[in-house]
């Protein structure tokens, strides 16, 4: 009995190997071997760079075995763009966009991206603005994140331009939809970067691939963290009180138990000081009910602020960051409870709190830097003094920069604003103090700096 069950095993083990190389041949075509060997050959010139070489063992593959290796479309697309540019542009051209064609068709995998760089191949190559956005269009649909950070920009301009007259919605809807993949992107890059960080804070050695992560989350954060201020420049005329609030007015009856909707609405209300209406509470109540989460009841907590009861909007945030579980969310909602403390010393705590979450939350740096920038001239009683405290507000935003890429052109125009008004070498030597030195902030501050 026991031989014909490890006779069956070993059968079943046969049929089961049998059977995945024959899916693996299908993968091939009609002559694998030879598919094999001219991939190998396509392969090796087209690494080399060598693409005129390369380009018939690769035609041979893509007319008979197309489904076989991605590498056909990598490397294929390096070939055709070759020929493109040194060749028959007419029928270059029109391999380029056959081959986007096929990549779809036989490896139908990350097709956000896919899109987003045949849009870009399109207009390197002065295609018409409608063939690119619908390019665009196809992209943004599979996965808004996987579109690159310019195609992003140029998809929104476009929908703003083609709904500007028709559709305000829809304009507001694909600016959300734009600005969750941009956060997503960022958390993603932003954990990675703090681990690496961290490990080499702790006096650990980077390996190669750490170090190139670093330096490409860095240029990658440093881009995503500009989208906002882009999107914002074009929704500028679109976004306006005037047109959010009639609006909103119009959707509410049909949206008051859609929590995504409420919560979009109430943000932008939020976002463009809309909330003197009566409809901004009517909507955060409404959120509230729909959606008791973090965000709705820091929205709430707002509310209760503008009517005076503080202690109980406090009471609302704090519940809202309990009940958070994510950390860089977490930092968020701390960062927005700062927000609408006015005790500065308050509105630090929370700030640090929100550092403590998310070492590298660089606009927490910003907006403690902004905090000792507007109390100077309460917390210093001569010239001296004063400068010194925008010296504790340039360490800030020096910090900010230095940790998070993503807000490194804002940081920068801090630091430019704070360098020129801390102490001059001039009234240091007057004054009889040594560059270096220790100096302590009194007021509220309570901080150590070193005079420049």
């Amino acid at each position: 009995m026991m031989k014909k069950i490890t006779r069956l095993g070993i059968s079943l083990l046969l049929f089961i190997g049998f059977s995945t190389v024959q899916a693996q041949d299908k993968n091939y075509g009609a002559e694998p071997q030879k598919c094999k060997e001219n991939l190998s050959l396509f392969f090796s010139y087209a690494k080399a760079k060598n693409y005129d070489a390369a380009y018939e063992p690769w035609t041979w593959c893509i007319e008979n075995c197309p489904a076989s290796s991605l590498n056909l479309y990598y490397y294929g697309l390096k070939i055709a763009e070759h020929r493109y540019n040194n060749g028959d542009k007419e029928a270059a051209d029109k391999l380029i966009d056959k081959l986007y064609e096929m990549r779809i068709k036989y490896f139908p995998q990350n097709l956000g991206k896919v899109y987003s760089d045949w849009a870009i191949s399109l207009d390197k190559r002065g295609k018409s603005k409608d063939l690119i956005f619908e390019k665009l269009e196809a992209g943004f649909k599979e996965n808004p994140a996987d579109l690159s950070v310019r195609n992003m920009a140029k998809y929104f301009d476009a929908v703003t331009e083609r709904n500007k007259d028709t559709d305000v919605q829809k304009i507001f809807d694909t600016y959300d939809d734009v600005m969750e993949a941009v956060n997503i992107k960022i958390d993603g890059y932003t954990q990675e970067l703090d681990k690496i960080n961290k490990k080499e804070a702790e006096g650990a050695e980077l390996t190669a691939k750490e170090k190139r992560t670093q330096h490409n989350n860095g240029i990658n954060l440093k881009a995503l963290g500009q989208v906002e201020s882009v999107l914002d420049q074009i929704l500028g005329e679109v976004a306006t009180c005037e047109r959010l609030i009639p609006l909103y007015q119009k959707g509410f009856e049909e949206h008051k138990t859609d929590a995504k909707w409420l919560r979009r609405a109430a943000s932008r209300l939020n976002d463009k000081e809309c909330t003197d209406d009566a409809l901004y509470p009517t909507l955060v109540e409404a959120l509230v009910t729909a959606d008791p989460s973090s965000n709705s009841y820091i929205f709430y907590a707002g509310i209760l602020e503008k009517r005076g009861e503080s202690a109980k909007a406090l009471e609302y945030q704090k519940k809202a960051v309990d009940i958070e579980t994510d950390p860089y969310k977490k930092a968020g909602l701390l960062y927005k409870i700062a927000s609408t403390l006015r005790n500065p010393s308050a509105k630090r705590a929370y700030l640090r709190k929100a550092i403590e979450v998310r070492p590298s939350f660089g606009r927490a740096y910003l907006a403690i830097a902004n905090l000792y920038y507007h109390s100077a001239e309460n917390c210093g009683n001569d010239e001296f003094s004063k400068r010194m405290v925008y010296v504790a507000a340039l360490n800030m935003a020096q910090k900010a920069k230095s940790v998070d890429p993503s807000i490194s052109s804002l940081a920068t125009k801090y630091i430019k604003n704070y360098s020129t008004i801390i102490p001059s070498q001039k009234l240091i030597f007057q004054l009889g103090k040594k560059s270096g030195e220790t100096y302590k902030i009194g007021c509220w501050i309570g901080e150590t700096v070193k005079i420049p």
